[in-house]
């Protein structure tokens, strides 16, 4: 059933379709509000470096990409504890949802035990990439230290993942919000010694990364204890016990959203590295629209989990037409506001993209010359990159994930990244072919992965 079928009462009133849009606004906007305070985690660790200098951060840049593919990877495989806590929670199974959240900590631990063994040997993986020495050795000292933060941040999603199932998406947002002012602290005093803490330079920002997870992870345990509510789901009681049923379908569900992920990440780094062949003032340029489109995303981000939290909830309960409504009203919201997000970067390409430039540099006249057209197709392409990330978190609801990874790894390689090479050097458009390739391969997922959605008749309820 279309949204216009809902519109219509052909099975529902109109009360139910606004109902499902307060229900999914009142999930969706705490979780946004969660992603863009990230964000603002990310610019203050990038900000603070930099005032370093510029060999602090090339490498901190460098040891970051490489800590959050593997970071990544990981965040992917635990985030199928919300369609499978989602679903107990639909079905009032209490055991069901503690099961999931559980063993999304047991894979977090696990999972980051492993990964911690590749991000060891950072500097040689540099150096095997043809990175500079220098820049490999500070790089690899500061993988080595921050890499400890995976244990407490994955378990934080873990716990995030939990919360939003069972609608505590507010503390989520505050949980974040805290880590904010804790990393912002923590990196001034510790990177540049003020308020009695050493100087430790780069190796403060990542002290500054693991007190900033375990602040996080503190308070959401504090909170899963003390709230009466989520104290019922006791999620940590006997929490040494395995339950490799419940282990092992997380895993099975998660491995696709862990490689979709990376599929459309490795494009947007392809991309990168694609400019970077055209020029240094392209990719700069580039590297600013990619900044201004990421801010943008965290809306249909926060929608996408918003989504798989309420159609696994349906798919729970057996509702099959609540579940629909959801994944209409998900991607509805997901492009009303990708709409919005169009016409400013239409509207307001030399104003956006000048926040991040120094209008003394002589070359920023350049770089807001070779952005404003990147601006304009990323304009074009909001609404489709908006519609394929919530389609995908809708399926995603309905623990459909091996088929949207294949769909993924079409759209953004074989269509996206062959698009944007042919389009930027064969034809000769450079830098906006790299762009109208990624948008060819962004629209091919929305359009696909709504139709899957639309075009899903099974409605399977699987018991771990």
């Amino acid at each position: 059933m279309t949204p216009v079928e809902y519109a219509s009462g052909k099975r529902h009133g109109f009360s139910s379709w606004l109902a499902e849009t307060k229900a999914m606004l009142i999930l969706g906007v705490p979780l946004i509000g969660a992603q863009l305070a990230q964000m603002a985690i990310n610019a203050t660790d990038t900000l603070m470096i930099g005032w370093l200098g510029a060999t602090e951060l090339a490498a901190s840049v460098l040891a970051l990409q490489l800590f959050f593919m593997t970071w990544l990877a990981g965040l992917g495989i635990i985030q199928a504890v919300m369609p499978l806590a989602s679903r107990a929670e639909g079905q009032g199974d209490v055991r069901g949802v503690r099961r999931a959240a559980r063993m999304g900590i047991w894979i977090a631990v696990s999972y980051t035990s492993l990964g911690m063994v590749l991000l060891w040997h950072g500097e040689s993986i540099l150096l095997y990439l043809q990175q500079d020495p220098e820049v490999s050795k500070i790089a690899g000292e500061y993988l080595r230290v921050v890499q400890w933060s995976m244990y407490p941040s994955l378990i934080v999603v873990a716990l995030r993942c939990f919360l939003t199932c069972i609608q505590k998406a507010q503390i989520v947002l505050w949980a974040t919000l805290v880590s904010a002012v804790v990393n912002a602290v923590l990196d001034y005093g510790l990177i540049f010694g003020h308020w009695g803490f050493p100087e430790m330079g780069i190796l403060g920002a990542a002290i500054a990364s693991i007190g900033t997870a375990i602040a996080s992870a503190v308070f959401l345990v504090v909170y899963i204890l003390w709230e009466p509510k989520v104290r019922t789901y006791d999620v940590f009681v006997r929490i040494w016990r395995a339950d490799w049923g419940a282990f092992f379908e997380i895993l099975r569900l998660g491995w696709p959203i862990s490689l979709m992920l990376l599929a459309e990440t490795g494009l947007f780094g392809a991309s990168a590295f694609m400019m970077g062949w055209i020029g240094t003032l392209e990719l700069a340029a580039h590297g600013i629209a990619v900044q201004l489109a990421g801010i943008a995303f965290m809306i249909p981000v926060g929608f996408s989990n918003a989504a798989t939290a309420r159609v696994g909830q349906a798919l729970g309960r057996n509702d099959e037409d609540g579940l629909r409504r959801s994944g209409w009203v998900a991607i509805c919201l997901a492009g009303f506001f990708a709409v919005i997000g169009s016409m400013l970067f239409w509207l307001f390409p030399e104003a956006l993209i000048g926040l991040y430039l120094d209008e003394s540099n002589p070359y920023a006249a350049d770089v807001l010359r070779l952005g404003i057209p990147l601006l304009a197709i990323a304009a074009l392409f909001q609404l489709a990159d908006g519609v394929q990330g919530v389609a995908a978190g809708v399926l995603r609801g309905m623990s459909d994930t091996t088929t949207p990874m294949i769909i993924a790894i079409i759209g953004y390689w074989a269509i996206g990244f062959t698009m944007a090479y042919v389009l930027a050097f064969p034809m000769g458009y450079g830098p906006e072919g790299i762009w109208a390739g990624l948008a060819a391969g962004l629209m091919f997922c929305a359009v696909v992965l709504t139709v899957r959605f639309h075009k899903r008749k099974e409605w399977k309820l699987v018991r771990f």
